[in-house]
């Protein structure tokens, strides 16, 4: 008699998307669906008994998990994001101490050139500081301005990307600023200050952030 009947859901998708699916542990496609569950006779439905939980299933694995899997980002989006949080790292840094030094142009170029901008140059690195800080100056800048364009972004490319790097990412990122900032000489109290913005983005202590900084000075890029 258990073999004529039983209880399973009848799944309906609501929304096709691209998830990192903690099963095949990569990025992959997902339905979003709802359903409810029906009791069964010879695996043909006949009675509806009431509403599952809405879920997530992967399209390759075929695992099911909840909607906050959805929460995490997709190795993709996490890339594009890392990319723009060490571009406007490296931007801070150079505006903070000056663009009029030679040494501090090139170590951003650098950053931003291994964060994957690879025909980025000091052209486009000069007028994309211009623009974001309305600030077209070789002096140094208050990045910690509350009207600065620039610390706008700052706030905006790292505290979403925040919660999903792992300390020694975020500490990383702190280390690239260092790197830019150091490149003319010791640091200047603007670009100090403008590293502990970015410490408090990454959600970083200040104590943490001063043992950073003082690493950086002695392990050269």
């Amino acid at each position: 008699m258990t073999g004529l009947w039983g209880v399973r859901p009848r799944w309906r998708t609501d929304v096709l998307g691209e998830f990192f699916c903690p099963g095949c542990g990569g990025d992959r496609n997902y339905r979003r669906q709802h359903g409810r569950r029906w009791l069964r006779l010879l695996g043909t439905p006949v009675l509806p008994l009431g509403p599952v939980v809405r879920s997530v299933q992967c399209t390759n694995c075929r695992g099911r998990y909840g909607l906050d899997a959805l929460e995490q980002l997709t190795c993709v989006r996490l890339g594009a994001m890392l990319r723009d949080a060490q571009y406007t790292v490296a931007l801070a840094a150079l505006a903070a101490g000056g663009t009029g030094s030679r040494a501090g142009r090139d170590a951003a170029c650098a950053v931003i050139r291994e964060a994957g901008f690879e025909d980025c140059g000091e052209a486009q690195v000069l007028a994309a500081l211009a623009a974001l800080s309305g600030h077209g100056g070789g002096e140094p800048m208050d990045v910690d301005g509350a009207a600065s364009g620039l610390a706008v972004e700052l706030h905006a490319a790292l505290e979403p990307l925040a919660p999903h790097l792992a300390q020694q990412g975020r500490e990383r990122l702190i280390t690239q600023g260092a790197w830019v900032a150091l490149a003319d000489g010791r640091y200047l109290p603007q670009e100090r200050a403008a590293l502990a913005v970015i410490g408090r983005c990454l959600k970083l202590s200040a104590t943490r952030v001063d043992e950073l900084l003082e690493a950086a000075t002695s392990t050269p890029r």
